[in-house]
């Protein structure tokens, strides 16, 4: 006990608190009193998802969120999924699933057993310029290589532009050495929450035979409020969703979910291990999840899900959405008031990108980049950083993702104050 409170007191004294109004850099968000409880269930009854004998309720728990979370979505009763690590484990399932599934009805070999053909159409993959980094990562580990990915070009709000993704596809399916497999969406982009025009993606993807995957792990939250959920629209048509409920959904991580609106295109997945799924215990009613999942020993994450959709219900969580949204809001009305700030777009989420202005334009990059460093070296704030698009100097901004429902006007003013006195620090320090 001695040595558990004395590491618990060194490992709080270096974190960064996720409720503090200060820390408001990454999508990390102060978790639900109900959903930690829920959570410290699970770490001491320690189910395992890789065979039902091993966690009987747990698998039957997951089955019935994933079938909620589907309905939430849009998707019909025929559809399928599974809790997931995150963001980056969904969209590598996304793609890996799209990869068998087109692919597969090209050639009509089994992808999973023959790997990807080392003559023909090479594999496409678009995504926008702001599409988050897993998705070159999960075409790199599927054997596509990383410069599979088309990059789209985004307009200032970092959202796909259609034409761009028009003329990509058009011009990947004339070439004989090209075969368009996936058309990723996002659904709130890292930087500012930007969703990319979901109907117009399904339907290009449709009419070039390739799978439609929305990255929705930090805009899926939006699907509880009735405000933002028509930003929404189009999801339903994907063949495959990412959704994290440790962002938006004020879960201890890890809290993702993997959606197909087709259970059968998760064949290639499916899995048979005589220890963990038999089949005459399938067939006996011993429901498996072995086949949904990258992986084998999982732990029981949908519980704590589970537990706050029962505790806050659909309307309650979607209360806590708009009110981050409401304080983005705010945040960017007084970053556009301020004479030394300047406002990137307004949020459609809830996060923003800023900076600060100096007197001198020429080193804007540089301070502001350095008064980032300066408010974590003083423990005054934890703020973001990003670039925008393209090339050259002038593209630093500062970000704010506010996920905390309970952050005042006042706290977020205070916070901008500590952001501007950092900046005019750092301009007397060049």
């Amino acid at each position: 006990v001695g040595e558990l409170g004395r590491l618990v007191g060194v490992l709080a004294y270096g974190s960064a608190d996720p409720a503090d109004p200060a820390c408001a850099a990454h999508l990390h968000c102060p978790p639900l009193a109900v959903a930690v409880a829920a959570d410290l269930a699970v770490s001491a009854l320690n189910p395992s998802l890789d065979s039902w004998d091993q966690a009987p309720a747990a698998t039957e728990m997951e089955k019935l969120l994933v079938a909620e979370l589907a309905e939430l979505a849009g998707y019909p009763e025929e559809a399928a999924g599974v809790v997931t690590s995150g963001g980056t484990e969904s969209n590598l399932m996304g793609l890996m699933l799209a990869r068998d599934h087109v692919l597969g009805a090209a050639t009509g070999l089994p992808i999973q057993l023959s790997g990807v053909p080392a003559t023909g159409p090479r594999p496409r993959i678009f995504a926008s310029a702001a599409a988050h980094f897993s998705v070159r990562r999960a075409a790199a580990l599927l054997g596509l290589g990383e410069d599979a990915v088309v990059p789209i070009p985004v307009d200032r709000e970092l959202r796909m532009l259609p034409d761009a993704l028009v003329a990509a596809l058009r011009d990947s399916t004339t070439r004989p050495s090209e075969r368009p497999v996936a058309v990723v969406a996002t659904a709130g982009t890292t930087d500012t929450g930007a969703i990319d025009p979901l109907e117009t993606c399904a339907r290009l993807a449709a009419e070039h035979g390739a799978w439609l995957h929305v990255d929705a792990a930090y805009g899926g939250g939006a699907l509880l409020s009735d405000r933002l959920a028509p930003l929404l629209a189009g999801i339903e048509l994907a063949d495959s969703i990412s959704l994290d409920w440790h962002k938006l959904g004020w879960q201890p991580a890890a809290a993702g979910v993997f959606l197909v609106r087709r259970a059968e295109t998760y064949r290639s997945l499916a899995r048979r291990a005589a220890y963990l799924n038999p089949e005459d215990d399938e067939e006996a009613g011993y429901t498996s999840l072995l086949g949904r999942s990258l992986r084998t020993t999982r732990r029981a994450d949908a519980f704590k899900i589970a537990v706050t959709l029962r505790t806050l219900g659909r309307d309650g969580l979607g209360r806590l959405v708009d009110a981050c949204h409401d304080v983005a809001r705010e945040a960017a009305t007084a970053v556009r008031a301020h004479p030394r700030l300047e406002l990137h777009a307004d949020p459609v989420l809830t996060a923003l990108l800023f900076r600060y202005l100096p007197a001198d334009p020429a080193h804007a990059d540089q301070v502001n980049a350095g008064l980032r460093r300066r408010l974590l070296r003083e423990g005054r704030a934890v703020v973001g950083r990003t670039e925008l698009p393209g090339e050259g100097p002038g593209r630093i901004r500062l970000k704010l993702t506010l996920l905390n429902p309970y952050t005042t006007a006042e706290e977020v003013e205070r916070l901008l104050h500590a952001v501007a006195a950092a900046g005019q620090a750092e301009e007397e320090a060049l």
